[in-house]
Parts: structure tokens; C-alpha cells; sequence
């Protein structure tokens, strides 16, 4: 039997630094690796000793196109275990914040990474040559995102102004309007977003995946909800480490998080839709519609017209937050007295999907323990299985065309390589 090696030393159009390895032998698929090999970052450990105020601004260096969500997790995980509630106008604006990151991050992803996919391109500037009025379009979405970022975070890259219990600063009246006269504009980008996404070429592909994502009882899943999956799962998001498991696997510096007992399972925009479509607000829902979507998308080429109908609702729904702010009288809600030391955990939704923070806390509010699971080492157990069922598909497509195949196919996640490397276990072996 012939044997193949198909090798990508490094995915292009994606966050951080990667590689894939796939090997058959004839027509048997005997292995497949998505190799993350940047160099692990060490945060956990990094947050050990300091203060649990620090942890929103250390957590937002993770990644410099999520950097909100990282916080948002900190913040309430740190405010579960201090036994800090935050409601009203600040809840809304943290959810106007979140709003604000995906819609950067996910106009980033379908005009600059993933759209020149389907349009035959091998990248966005060659993409603009021809067809500059379709980069322009993702460029003001993404510009639309970075002002929410910066007129609520304090700036569009690793935002400082966010807090356990709220925010630093708030927000003037007069950034306020401008941020809703961007957002008037965005929300019909979003829509015309949706339509070309949902014209591009499909392959026709039904992945049998295990969906996991937030669900909230009234409204589409960012910063709260219980943790829910299309197989049945409902659990509070602080017993995460009950029903998953991080596993180290030789080729990657990021740990693979998997259902215990080793199942792989999907997060990210086709999750949350899946699980959480009659949440979605009108216009979003509108735009689902009109672009084909059923109750259930199993297609992961389709992601890029759920995340485009995501952007939609982020800009609705930051719009509609921001029509009904009335300023709280104050920017934060302290802790209560008393607190002898404990923990918390939550989930919050990331743009890419569930990302899990948990702190111990000492009685004086060091940060004794941190554990953070981000979504793309979620994804790569899933993201291997789907490369194995296309390669299974493929096997008869040269080389070239073989290795474009799988990097489409990895794309189709967004994932974001460098929030992955987080692992803290070193094995050495020497002889």
C-alpha cells in the first residue's frame, strides 16, 4: 500500500501559530494531529499570588481579539466566590462590551480569514484587488466593534476599564450617542454580511457533532446561563470539570479538552445557534431565515453564515442595551465585608465558544489556584475528527489539493491558537 503524508508546517488565516500532520496508509486514515506549537504562555501561573482585582487586566493579554471575553470570565468567577452580584445598567453594559467583541471578531474572521475560501482567493489583500467593496464592508463592521471596545473597555486592544463588580469609568452621554449612531449603521452591514455569506458554494457536508454551549432562559448566551448540549447535558457552568477533561497529547502545547471518557464535542457559533436559535433577536432571526438556516445546522462550512448572523445580533442587541441605559449611580458594586476565602467558576461565550475560568482565593484575596479552558483547545479534539472524515472523503484528491482541502477545514473553527497554549505539565524524558 502506498502511504501519504499530508503536512501543513504552518495554517495560514488563523489566530497564532499551528501546524496539521495528517498520514494515510493506502486508503486508511492511520493519523491525524493539529500540532499547536507556539510556546506555552503560562498564565495560570502568572495569576498564582496576585491580587483578584488584577486578574481581568493579566486574563486580557491572553488574546488581543478576545481579550473582553477573558475578562468577562474572570470577573464572574471572581464575583461568585466574593458573592458579588452585578444587575441593571451594569449587567447591560458588560453585555454591550461582549457585543462589541464579537462583532470585531467575527467580521475579522468572515471578510480577512474565512470568506476568501469559498471566493477563490488565497488571501484577503488579493481578495481586495478585485473586490474591494467586500473588504471595505468587513473593515467598517470591524471598525464598528473596536469603538464599543474603546468607548467601554478604554481601548479597542486589551481593554483596561473593566473591573470585578463593573467597570472604572462610565461611559459620557456623549459617547453613548455616538457609539448608537455606529451601531444604526453596523446592524445593516450585518445584514448584507449575512446575505453574502449565505451565497457563497457549500460543500455538502452533515457532521454528527455533540453541541455545547451557554443557555440563558430569556436572551441569546454571552456573559450567563447553564451549560447545556444538544446531547442532553445541563449542568451549572461551576461543574465543568465534573462532565470534562483536559488531556496532554505529545503533539501539541495545548491540552485537548474532552467529555470524560473522551468524546469530542463542538462550541463556537454552530453551538450556540443549535442550542440557543429561539434566542435569537429579530432581526437576527429575520436574517437566519432569509439565509436558509433550519432549527438545526450540522454543516461546519455553514459556520460563516451563523457567525455572520451573529454579528447581526450583536449590533441589535448592543443597540437595544444602549436605547434603555440609564447611567447606575456607580461604576462598580464593591465587595461585600467579611469574605474568608473560597472559590468560583464560570463560563462565559467567547466569540469561538465556552471559555471556563476557576479561582481559589486566599482570605486576603490572592489568587492561590487559576484554571482556564479555552475554546479552541475544546475544538481540537473535534477539529482532528473532522479532518479524518474529510480526508476519508478525499483520499482520491492529490496532494495540493488535499492539503488546501484540510486547511479549509480548519478554518472553519476561526481557532485561536495562542489562547490555546496554556499547559503547564512538562515531561522530560532523557537517555
Amino acid at each position: 500500500m502506498t502511504e501519504r503524508t499530508i503536512a501543513v508546517d504552518y495554517l495560514a488565516r488563523v489566530e497564532g501559530e499551528g501546524a496539521l500532520k495528517v498520514r494515510l496508509d493506502g486508503r486508511t486514515v492511520t493519523d491525524v494531529e493539529l500540532r499547536i506549537f507556539e510556546p506555552p504562555r503560562f498564565f495560570e501561573a502568572f495569576l498564582r499570588g496576585r491580587a483578584y482585582a488584577e486578574a481581568p487586566d493579566i486574563t486580557a493579554r491572553i488574546c488581543g481579539i478576545c481579550p473582553v471575553a477573558y475578562q468577562m470570565s474572570s470577573c464572574h468567577a471572581i464575583e461568585r466566590a466574593l458573592g458579588i452580584r452585578v444587575g441593571g445598567a451594569l449587567r447591560d453594559l458588560r453585555r454591550v462590551l461582549y457585543c462589541g467583541e464579537w462583532i470585531e471578531s467575527h467580521a475579522l474572521h468572515v471578510y480577512l480569514l474565512h470568506a476568501p475560501d469559498f471566493l477563490g482567493y488565497p488571501d484577503a489583500i488579493r481578495l481586495a484587488k478585485d473586490h474591494p467593496e467586500i473588504v471595505r464592508q468587513g473593515l467598517a463592521l470591524k471598525k464598528a466593534g473596536n469603538e464599543v471596545l474603546n468607548v467601554l473597555g478604554g481601548r479597542e486592544i486589551h481593554p483596561i476599564n473593566v473591573r470585578v463588580g463593573g467597570f472604572y469609568r462610565l461611559p459620557t452621554d456623549e459617547e453613548l450617542e455616538r457609539l448608537r449612531s455606529t451601531l444604526r449603521t453596523a446592524v445593516d452591514l450585518a445584514e448584507a454580511t449575512v446575505r453574502l455569506a449565505a451565497g457563497l458554494p457549500f460543500p455538502d457536508v452533515q457532521e454528527p457533532y455533540e453541541f455545547v454551549a451557554l443557555r440563558h432562559p430569556e436572551e441569546y448566551p454571552m456573559n450567563e446561563g447553564r451549560l447545556v448540549s444538544s446531547a442532553g447535558l445541563e449542568i451549572d457552568p461551576a461543574d465543568f470539570e465534573r462532565e470534562f477533561e483536559e488531556r496532554q497529547v505529545p503533539h501539541s502545547h495545548a491540552l485537548q479538552c474532552v467529555r470524560r471518557g473522551g468524546g469530542s464535542y463542538h462550541v463556537g457559533p454552530l453551538a450556540r445557534y443549535n442550542l440557543n436559535a429561539d434566542r435569537l433577536t429579530p432581526r437576527a432571526a429575520a436574517a437566519a431565515r432569509g439565509a436558509g438556516l433550519g432549527r438545526e445546522e450540522r454543516n461546519p462550512y455553514r459556520s460563516i453564515v451563523v457567525r455572520a448572523v451573529e454579528i447581526v445580533l450583536a449590533c441589535e442587541e448592543a443597540l437595544r442595551l444602549l436605547e434603555r441605559y440609564r447611567a447606575p449611580e456607580a461604576a462598580w458594586v464593591p465587595a461585600p465585608d467579611g469574605f474568608r476565602g473560597g472559590g468560583g467558576a464560570a463560563i462565559t461565550e467567547a466569540p469561538r465558544g465556552i471559555l471556563f475560568h476557576r479561582y481559589r482565593l486566599a482570605p486576603d484575596g490572592r489568587i492561590e489556584e487559576a484554571r482556564i479552558v479555552p475554546p479552541t483547545s475544546q475544538n481540537q479534539k473535534r477539529i482532528e475528527d473532522d479532518l479524518r472524515h474529510l480526508v476519508e472523503r478525499s483520499v482520491d484528491l492529490d496532494d495540493a489539493r488535499l492539503t488546501d482541502a484540510c486547511e479549509k477545514a480548519v478554518r472553519n473553527y476561526d481557532p485561536c491558537i495562542s489562547c490555546a497554549t496554556h499547559f503547564l505539565r512538562l515531561d522530560i524524558e532523557r537517555r
